[in-house]
């Protein structure tokens, strides 16, 4: 940059040993980002892998001007040229990356301007066209910021205010640039403007890098904001479709073969997946019980809507007197013809209060346990497929005379959750360990809450139900 020849401005030289410390530490820091940014691995639907990657590139580009700049303030100011002198052969083509700052000087007394190398490579420019004068400058601009340029230069010279500002030119290869540009009137001994100086810094990068840094974060401030959306609504719609009462409730409401249900609803780890787990006891025309739980496959309002269909469309047919083996029929057939596909599994069981037997089905779930007098064991399933895996299945029923005092647990599969150490059966195995404390507990309540306190605080990846249903005199 040329020195400012008419200002008394002395300055002191950095000392260069504490410049070399801080272009090494500036190399290192610069490497360690820049392995950061290898390591980040960037999926297209991943807006927070995206937002990561366009900071690391923000902050290599932030770190490669720094190393620039330490550079040449441990080099020095170039000597200020008498005269204008351009080489006689085309100078070596300097990567661009590494050409983001360049210098000029515009004389007015003598109408020389100077411009450093660096520059005439910024502006794509051959040093043999030279530089063109101060007026000519913005015809390289873009139309809408060439007036921006002419107010910035005529402050300058006419009232001495320096220049900071941003303005984008169109290169000669048809390329555009982004250049910052910091400039000042040069005074003579009179006080008057006699030439000005001006640094240009290409922040085209710079700038790429921040706007892809804000585009990213937005990007992931939306998802996120849609994520908390689809949540509030899935939360509601799961508190408006399951069943309203809390603590126990007497099916039916006669004397005879009571059934003392509780039911418990277990989120997730994280509470952040809502799913289609749903139970429900509901009193028939009959004088009958029927006692559900189940499972859609995904999360979020998709699956809670479908949760909402089904357990509709089962409470409707249950009223109807449809016996739970055609009834898994008729939610297959329905679950295969909705406008969202998905699998499902569930239970349904019908209970006779007058004979105490009680009938039910199974569509590809854990069956319902049974405990009695301080054992326990798992029903013997009928034949049942997945709900939506096949058209046209036909699913078993089965029938089970239970006792006073008897205790019977349903559940999802969330509930005893799987890994490479533990499979359904260990989860099985677990819940009849339960058998003694299960027949000794006086209401169903009780019983879910020795479930929940042996499963409740498991590190489950879904949500889950339980229902228990305790067989009263």
């Amino acid at each position: 940059m040329p020195s400012h020849l008419f200002a008394d401005r002395p300055a002191q030289p950095p000392e260069p040993g504490s410049v070399d410390a801080l272009i090494s530490q500036t190399r290192r820091l610069r490497g360690d980002v820049d392995a950061v940014r290898r390591d980040t691995v960037v999926d297209d639907d991943d807006a927070q892998g995206r937002w990561q990657r366009a900071l690391c590139d923000l902050a290599v580009h932030h770190l490669d001007d720094l190393r620039e700049h330490l550079g040449q303030l441990k080099e020095g100011l170039p000597p200020v040229p008498e005269t204008v002198a351009f080489p006689q052969a085309a100078p070596e083509i300097v990567p661009e990356a590494q050409t983001r700052v360049g210098s000029a000087e515009w004389n007015l007394l003598t109408d020389e301007v100077s411009w450093s190398d660096e520059l005439f490579q910024i502006f794509g420019r051959s040093p043999e066209s030279g530089a063109p004068p101060l007026d000519e400058l913005g015809s390289t601009l873009f139309s809408e910021d060439q007036p921006l340029l002419t107010a910035w230069v005529t402050a300058c010279l006419v009232d001495g205010r320096p220049i900071d500002g941003e303005f984008r030119i169109v290169r000669a290869d048809g390329r555009v640039r982004t250049l910052h540009m910091r400039g000042e009137p040069v005074l003579d001994s009179d006080g008057c403007t006699a030439s000005m100086w001006a640094v240009m810094r290409d922040v085209s990068e710079l700038r790429r890098s921040q706007r892809a840094v804000r585009e990213s974060r937005d990007s992931l401030q939306r998802q996120r904001e849609i994520a908390q959306t689809e949540h509030r609504l899935a939360v509601e719609l799961q508190e408006a479709v399951l069943p309203p009462w809390r603590g126990s409730l007497r099916l039916p409401h006669r004397d005879t073969g009571t059934l003392d249900v509780a039911a418990h609803y277990l989120p997730s780890a994280t509470s952040a997946l809502i799913g289609g787990d749903w139970y429900d006891a509901l009193e028939l025309p009959d004088g009958s019980s029927m006692l559900t739980v189940g499972d859609l496959t995904g999360h979020g309002v998709t699956a809670t809507s479908g949760m909402a269909m089904m357990l509709g469309a089962l409470r409707g047919m249950a009223m109807a007197g449809i016996a739970p083996g055609p009834l898994m029929g008729w939610l297959n057939q329905l679950l295969e013809t909705s406008v969202q596909p998905a699998l499902g599994s569930a239970v349904c069981c019908r209970y006779d209060p007058a004979r105490r037997v009680l009938s039910w089905a199974q569509a590809g779930h854990p069956a319902p346990l049974l405990f009695r007098r301080g054992s326990g064991r798992a029903l013997t399933p009928p034949e049942g497929v997945l709900l939506g895996a096949t058209s046209g299945a036909s699913y078993g029923q089965a029938e089970e005379r239970l006792e006073v005092g008897d205790v019977l647990v349903l559940h999802t599969d969330g509930l005893t959750p799987r890994s490479i150490e533990f499979s359904r059966a260990d989860g099985t195995e677990r819940l009849l360990a339960l058998a003694p404390r299960l027949s000794a507990a006086r209401s169903a309540q009780d019983c879910v809450r020795l479930v929940v306190e042996e499963f409740g605080e498991s590190e489950r990846e879904d949500d889950a139900c339980v229902l228990v249903a305790r067989v009263g005199g």
